[in-house]
């Protein structure tokens, strides 16, 4: 039994669509289901920011933008550009890609930089790192957590879910170790268990990216659990 109730577990979800093909008619049902279920956020491609807002104003629901989606080896400027562009439409969080190419170099004072002028082009809002952590070692897991905190994140982020894999346990747990207290962690791609979502929330996790939001719910029961 999980000490976590559905209210919680839909709190913690950012509702996403990031698939190239996404159309604006089904933008539009995912920022309705967002507001149904009252999901944190919605997760969108920066094209889509302006739209998510027009339809979620004056809701509780947040509009996620990503940025570098989802490579993440574009120039640096490129990056802040889009996260301008991005709060300019009505972002209130930004999820950037990190540039995996300077963690492997092991160029972290670059890539510190990087993640910087992201947030800088943020002006305050939150934005989470997406370290895209099956393309890491533990160590270069760990650099690139360490770079986001110098930079000034405020959360660190498993993956974009269009590579090789998504979210693990052992990856959250290395994380949440890292940046302690200091910066948030936010689980992502694959989550389409509800158990699996709960264990992430009781690891430390307080973001889940996820597009099987309302399946998750689905599957709590009434007086919380799983």
């Amino acid at each position: 039994m999980s000490k976590y109730t559905a209210k919680d577990l839909a709190q913690s979800i950012d509702h996403t669509l990031l698939k190239p093909e996404a159309t604006a008619q089904q933008i539009q049902k995912l920022c309705e289901e967002a507001l149904a279920h009252q999901f944190f956020g919605v997760c969108v491609n920066s094209s889509y920011v302006s739209l998510c807002s027009q339809i979620l104003k004056g809701s509780s629901v947040h509009v996620v933008s990503v940025v570098g989606f989802p490579l993440g080896s574009m120039e640096t400027s490129v990056k802040a550009f889009e996260t301008s562009m991005a709060v300019k439409s009505g972002a209130q969080e930004i999820d950037m890609v990190i540039h995996l190419g300077l963690i492997k170099e092991r160029n972290f004072k670059k890539s510190t930089e990087d993640i910087r002028q992201v947030v800088k082009a943020a002006e305050g809002k939150t934005v989470k790192v997406i370290l895209e952590t099956c393309l890491l070692t533990d160590e270069e897991k760990i650099a690139a957590c360490n770079c986001s905190k110098d930079a000034g994140a405020h959360f660190v982020k498993t993956s974009t879910g269009f590579s090789t894999g998504g979210a693990t346990m052992a990856d959250v747990l290395l994380m949440k170790k890292t940046v302690g207290d200091l910066l948030q962690v936010k689980a992502s791609g694959g989550i389409k268990n509800t158990q699996q979502a709960f264990e992430y929330l009781q690891a430390g996790v307080t973001r889940l990216g996820t597009s099987s939001g309302i399946a998750l719910l689905q599957n709590i029961n009434p007086s919380g659990g799983y």
